[in-house]
């Protein structure tokens, strides 16, 4: 893929689950996660042409009339010109740095993967539950969903998995999960997604199994490119080692939120 067509792929991916709120323009896409995320409301898309200060206090708006005192705001390839500047402006403070990675899946390494490991792929309650304790591990967020709520990932992740729509793998050491990672097939490109190794597991090759396995299945349901957005610190190194391209960094940014514009008018 060219630089722009992997911009215009990454920019397309904006996940968020089905009993999440979300409100969204031709600006922006702003998503309200479910109590069990533990995370602030996120706008994980702002337009290239977007006005960056009124999308910005529109988004604020919003959030303030959901309760909440912070919004974290992603800064994908294709965000407009200055948006970082005005998050910084507002207070804004980095939280994440990602690599955006893209593969020929026609050139899939060897990724020499441990014989004492099992992939398994997530079917079923139990497999759902061990993707989600490995990503609450891994991640030091989140907690695990209501039953209710885990039997309709589990069920989803069935449907999907069968469907060829996308897959979540999970590393076993024996009966204990180590790491996970998902994809999600659209267009012949395989989004790889969520993947963690639990801590005390790191450095043992659990990511490389989740990986290889996830490569493994999107060439085999016609899949010709992996993009996948990599943490500098912990996924990146890895994704280079096993070929994947560099094409650009995705930052996320926190803004603590003041009180509203009218509060604060009427304050004066």
């Amino acid at each position: 893929m060219s630089p722009d067509q992997v911009a215009a792929a990454s920019g397309a991916w904006n996940w968020y689950p089905t009993d999440a709120t979300t409100v969204e323009t031709d600006e922006f896409l702003l998503v309200r996660w479910p109590d069990w995320f533990q995370a602030p409301p996120t706008a994980v898309r702002v337009a290239s042409g977007a006005p960056v200060d009124e999308t910005l206090d529109v988004v604020t708006d919003q959030v303030r009339a959901w309760g909440a005192d912070r919004v974290l705001v992603w800064v994908k390839l294709d965000a407009p010109a200055g948006l970082e500047d005005a998050l910084r402006a507002r207070g804004g403070v980095l939280d994440e740095t990602v690599d955006v990675f893209a593969l020929d899946l026609a050139q899939r390494p060897d990724l020499a993967v441990p014989g004492d490991l099992e992939v398994r792929w997530q079917v079923d309650e139990a497999t759902t539950r061990d993707a989600l304790q490995v990503g609450i591990e891994a991640f030091e967020e989140g907690s695990l969903p209501p039953p209710e709520r885990l039997r309709e990932l589990a069920a989803e992740a069935a449907a999907d998995h069968l469907a060829g729509r996308g897959a979540t793998a999970i590393a076993y050491d024996g009966a204990r999960p180590l790491a996970t990672g998902g994809l999600t097939l659209v267009d012949g490109v395989a989004r790889l997604w969520g993947g963690g190794v639990v801590p005390d597991a790191r450095g043992r090759g659990a990511y490389r199994a989740v990986l290889d396995a996830r490569l493994e299945h999107a060439v085999a349901h016609g899949a010709t490119t992996a993009l996948v957005k990599g943490r500098v610190e912990t996924s990146g190194p890895i994704l280079r080692r096993a070929g994947f391209d560099v094409f650009g960094q995705e930052r996320s940014w926190v803004v603590r939120l003041s009180p509203s514009r009218d509060a604060r008018a009427g304050a004066s």
